[in-house]
């Protein structure tokens, strides 16, 4: 079955009535074997009560009791259902009643006791509607009766998996790790089946990092032949670079306007670049205002709404960056088509925003295009030769000029609105992002070694904020990118740790954390003793974004009326679906009240914004898209936490290796973490963090102060407390699990009499 159960009841929604055929068309089902599975699962789905049929069409059945969550296991076997809803009770669920269900599966769980203060309500899984676990790592061993199992090296999975004798030999794979694929998952007493897809190594030090990566979260190996069909099929642009005239009429031509890609030089200097979405223009005006240009490649021209290429693109959420290996979205086939190359026409919508002598946007026009870049340009490059050390060429002589301006008169400018609104920066001493706006971060990065890439930052979200504007003053259906303020409670050693080393750290309200209150963080930490330490720090808790279809606040930029996504269509599937979204603006949208009226307005600019006084789409296009866009939200963010998962476990994973060659040496380091069971120690020298075991403590008996967050020894009165300086070993390091442990050498600090107050 190609779609989840989970999938399935997502088509669902305002208890309305939804045919087969239209199931079928929706999930993707092209041939007999899938429609027929389709059948199956409505029937079961009817049969257990979770749909209805009436009038041979289907509707989803409200119940008090029944809960969609997601399973959190132990290793000791039981389990929780986590509640999306933030403040929701956690499930306990009892062995007995998962249901075959497995950590991390997406469940449906029927509450079968009410929780106390004390206790937290018991459930029982009713249906699985997605599995965590299509395939897993896992060693091989074989069996008394000469058969082979796989054994799970995730010990929240409580099984074995029978291992058929399909794929790698099962004979060379006996004590190795592998990937496996579950074939079948456990069907009553009967273990799941599964087959082993690829013999990674000896151990998980032996496989490669991006390899364990991929195989521990079901990362997609490539496109099937039936997605390059597809790509190889979808429209070219001409061969020689030209735009058809018919399809330039229908569009706000720019190709006259000076504009220039700028990229990592990795991208921009390759013959066969990567995938290059977004192109600037820049003009000065006559009064000092400005009229800058973000050009952003139209996928969604080349790309049909539920063809071959979007339903991959849809499953796969978003690209993923694992280090040398890239997980695209597209096929680099389609994808290089539509890159905005130096020289080539190309197919864009562009938004164009008029901002004041202070940097303030004053007017937007968001339009279909056509532009042709001038110059392609790397980062390096153009701080090279804006930093007086390359001399420019003749022939870019222009294009530096308007980067000058864009990068040192309009960003700071920009810059200056965003922090006088509270906004604030994390200086980073690497920043590898692919994307031109905030990315996976969800606040502004400044690269030590490339400042000018945080400018270009600055400026390019303007265009997600314009959007997001335009959307909610016409009314129109649309992706909102929010991100939540960070727990009070999650903040707290880092407020603990700053006071420590003797920094302010002051909140303006005991309520919530605002944006403003990490402006302050942020320049204390830029003159602290521990700069590093303290950024990443901080940097982890920060919330992950994520998509809702209501406008809300963005803590890391500061918005707290609404903010899109729109920048990447080709590495994102949520910025594909916001270029539709103004394609069917331009196609449906009504630019005046009625047919007879003669005054239209310019659908695409805020100057209409005071004029419209209407329903901008048709009802059912409205009903339509507000649909759509609801069901794909969960599905994008689940893409997007696994995005995040793969790309911090390889991370890592990097420096579990990087330590494994350490051991045995010597560190300097900085206490971050303190709790019953030891402290955290952040090595200053490699940006790595590792536990001292509290059993590690030989010279005395330590017990531990919540209040203080610190380790005080009985005897010595030797303490370990939030920012103490350390001299730490390394003793051992579990690669797979990216466990560090040390042993302290020196450091600490002498227990003051407050500590025993608790």
């Amino acid at each position: 079955m190609d779609f989840s159960i989970a999938t399935l009841l997502s088509q669902f929604s305002d208890d309305k009535l939804v045919a087969g055929k239209v199931l079928e068309k929706k999930l993707g089902c092209e041939d007999e074997d899938c429609s027929e599975k389709l059948q199956v699962a409505l029937d079961i789905l009817e049969r257990i009560n979770v749909l209805t049929k009436e009038l041979g069409k289907y509707r989803r059945v409200p119940h008090k009791d029944v809960v969609e969550a997601k399973l959190r296991c132990s290793s000791k076997g039981f389990c929780f259902a986590i509640q999306d809803d933030e403040g929701a009770d956690d499930i306990y669920i009892r062995e007995s009643h998962l249901s075959t269900a497995w950590n991390g599966d997406r469940v449906l769980v029927k509450v079968i006791k009410e929780g106390t203060r004390r206790r937290s309500p018991e459930g029982e899984v009713k249906v699985i509607l997605d599995r965590a676990n299509p395939s897993l790592l896992a060693r091989v061993k074989q069996l008394n009766n000469g058969k082979y199992r796989a054994v799970p090296l995730d010990d929240r999975l409580l099984f074995e998996i029978d291992l058929t004798e399909e794929g790698e030999r099962c004979a060379d794979a006996v004590d190795h790790l592998v990937h496996v694929e579950v074939l079948r998952y456990p069907l009553g007493a009967s273990l799941p089946v599964g087959r082993v897809t690829k013999i990674l190594g000896s151990d998980a030090e032996a496989a490669a990092d991006t390899d364990i990566v991929s195989c521990k979260h079901d990362l997609p190996q490539g496109f099937s032949e039936k997605v390059l069909e597809a790509a190889k099929a979808a429209p070219k642009p001409a061969s020689s670079g030209k735009i058809a005239k018919s399809e330039i009429k229908k569009r706000l031509d720019l190709r006259s306007l000076l504009t220039v890609s700028v990229e990592d030089a990795s991208v921009a200097e390759e013959k066969h670049p990567d995938l290059i979405e977004n192109a600037f223009s820049l003009e000065e005006n006559e009064d000092g205002s400005w009229c800058l240009s973000i050009h952003v490649a139209d996928l969604s021209h080349y790309i049909e709404t539920d063809s071959v290429l979007d339903m991959e693109a849809k499953r796969r959420g978003t690209a993923i960056y694992l280090g040398d290996l890239n997980i695209p979205l597209f096929p680099d086939l389609l994808t290089r088509r539509c890159s905005l190359l130096e020289d080539h026409e190309r197919l864009t919508i562009t938004v164009q925003l008029t901002l004041n002598k202070t940097g303030q946007v004053t007017e937007f026009n968001i339009q279909p295009s056509v532009i042709q870049v001038d110059h392609q340009l790397s980062y390096q490059q153009v701080q090279g030769y804006l930093g007086g050390q390359e001399k420019t060429p003749k022939e870019l002589s222009d294009a530096i000029d308007m980067l000058d301006r864009l990068f040192f008169t309009l960003a700071p400018l920009v810059k200056a609105q965003r922090l006088q609104r509270g906004g604030f920066d994390l200086t980073l001493s690497q920043v590898q992002s692919p994307f031109k706006d905030e990315g996976r971060l969800g606040a502004i990065a400044v690269s030590e070694s490339l400042p000018i890439r945080s400018m270009l930052t600055e400026v390019s979200i303007l265009a997600g904020k314009a959007l997001a504007d335009h959307l909610q003053a016409l009314d129109i259906p649309g992706l909102y990118c929010i991100q939540s303020e960070p727990d009070l409670m999650e903040l707290e050693d880092f407020i603990k740790l700053a006071t420590n080393l003797n920094l302010d750290m002051d909140i303006e309200s005991d309520e919530e954390i605002q944006s403003r209150d990490y402006q302050g963080f942020t320049q204390e930490i830029a003159n602290s003793p521990a700069p590093k330490i303290l950024t990443e720090f901080l940097k982890t808790t920060l919330r992950s974004a994520s998509y809702s279809t209501k406008p809300g606040s963005h803590f890391g930029l500061a918005y707290n009326n609404g903010y899109c996504h729109i920048l990447c269509p080709g590495r994102r599937y949520g910025d594909l679906i916001m270029q539709r979204v103004i394609h069917v603006l331009f196609q449906e949208g009504r630019d005046r009240r009625s047919t007879r009226s003669k005054k239209s307005v310019n659908l695409g600019s805020n100057t209409s914004h005071e004029e419209v006084s209407w329903n901008v789409l048709p009802a059912n296009t409205q009903t339509q898209l507000e649909s759509d866009l609801h069901l794909v939200v969960h599905h994008l963010n689940e893409r997007d936490k696994v995005a995040d998962d793969a790309e911090r476990d390889l991370e890592g994973l990097k420096k579990a290796e990087q330590m494994k060659e350490r051991t045995g040496e010597i560190f300097k380091g900085l206490i971050t973490g303190v709790q019953s069971y030891g402290f955290f120690v952040e090595i200053e020298e490699l940006m790595v963090e590792g536990l001292v075991h509290v059993s590690s403590l030989k010279d005395d008996w330590y017990e531990y102060r919540s209040r203080h967050s610190c380790l005080v020894g009985r005897k010595s009165r030797t303490a370990y407390r939030l920012g103490d300086r350390v001299e730490v070993q390394v003793k051992s390091v579990d690669y797979y699990r990216q466990q560090i442990d040390l042993v302290t050498v020196g450091g600490g600090s002498q227990a003051l009499d407050e500590y025993d107050d608790e």
